[in-house]
């Protein structure tokens, strides 16, 4: 008889157990065809980059978004305390590579835990504070094709070996993060170098009825040649929105200063930029978006600003599949602000006969 109840007690706490923890599988596949100006005709790295500016047309992953996969777990250990695991892999829906340097789960991979009322630790490959913090005031959302991103935010938006705090207290979300070595420029962690490739960063944000502003900061210390010491790459803004009805308009500013690490200026520049979102129904969205990059010093060289503009028509068929229309117009640069010298993050490379890129694409995305 005993055994009986420890048996049947045995499948009770393994039901309740299976019961309280969850393992969900989602993932974006989002491709289009796009047309885009006066893009070099020479790759880069090759003799004689830029090339002349020629037309191409083709087939792009990732519009709107990165098309990836991923898994999400929660477990409920009790007491308000939870258990969770992110892994996410980016690929090219086009052909069917693997995005972010090959690796397996290369947007993101942290596990961490959860209480009720403190906040949330967690650690592995993460984005930073400013990336989380600027998410709600960017109004084409950080999409993937058309928005300056790692000039916005540094080439460490998203960061390796990050131990990293997020705390939502009521309409007010605080966020620290620490890295122990990013590998977007360096191996990091090497014995005896605890500051190379480290980063850290924090950030506030209000969002409440219809007002948000955030606040964020961000250091990182990249190995910028072998055996040379670090520099540090710091970038600070702040930003705004506001909501009324079916419009949403947001602003926002960032300071930025890339050091050597023998105290050389690398990049000092202002970015600002302004945009709107408006719902024409539940079904059509219009976003408009600016951005312009004051770029006061590139290694004392004087340059002339770029700055770009934006235009998304997003068109839901249901909650996971829509249709959109996407077009940017940058000048001074390559779409993105690639070739500008500020970032080449994109492959979107100016022709060196040309000083101005357009970039037409329609695209379909689907979520599951």
């Amino acid at each position: 008889m005993k055994r009986i109840y420890a048996a049947v007690l045995g499948a009770i706490v393994s039901n309740f157990a299976f019961a309280q923890c969850s393992v969900i599988l989602y993932g974006v596949v989002d491709e289009n065809i796009e047309y885009v100006s006066n893009m070099s005709n020479i790759a880069l790295g090759q003799p004689g980059f830029p090339g002349n500016g020629k037309t191409r047309v083709g087939l792009t992953s990732g519009g709107l978004s990165g098309s990836r996969w991923g898994l999400r777990g929660i477990e409920d250990l009790g007491g308000g305390l939870k258990a969770l695991f992110v892994l996410e892999s980016g690929f090219g829906a086009d052909d069917g590579k693997l995005q972010n340097s090959g690796r397996l789960f290369g947007r993101q991979g942290f596990v961490g835990l959860d209480s009720a009322g403190i906040g949330r630790v967690t650690f592995g490959r993460q984005y930073t504070a400013i990336f989380d913090a600027f998410s709600n005031f960017s109004p084409t959302g950080f999409s993937t094709q058309y928005e300056p991103i790692a000039a916005e935010l540094g080439l460490d938006f998203r960061s390796d070996n990050m131990a990293k705090y997020t705390g939502t207290f009521g309409p007010v979300t605080a966020i620290a993060d620490w890295s122990f070595g990013n590998g977007v420029a360096g191996a990091g962690e090497v014995p005896g170098q605890f500051r190379r490739d480290s980063g850290y960063g924090a950030a506030v944000t209000y969002l409440g009825g219809n007002v948000g502003v955030a606040i964020a900061f961000n250091q990182f210390n990249p190995t910028l040649a072998q055996g040379a010491p670090t520099g540090n790459f710091r970038k600070a803004g702040a930003a705004m929105s506001y909501t009324a009805g079916p419009a949403k308009v947001m602003a926002g500013y960032r300071w930025g200063l890339n050091k050597t690490g023998s105290g050389a200026t690398v990049v000092r520049d202002d970015m600002y930029w302004v945009g709107a979102n408006y719902d024409v129904g539940s079904a059509l969205r219009l976003t408009l978006s600016y951005f312009y990059d004051d770029v006061k010093n590139l290694a004392g060289v004087n340059v002339t600003n770029p700055w770009q503009v934006a235009f998304v028509a997003d068109y839901n068929f249901s909650k996971r599949t829509d249709v959109y229309l996407t077009t940017a117009y940058a000048k001074h640069s390559g779409l993105n602000f690639d070739t500008s010298a500020v970032s080449f993050a994109n492959g979107y490379y100016l022709g060196r006969d040309k000083n101005g890129m357009l970039g037409v694409a329609l695209g379909i995305r689907h979520k599951f």
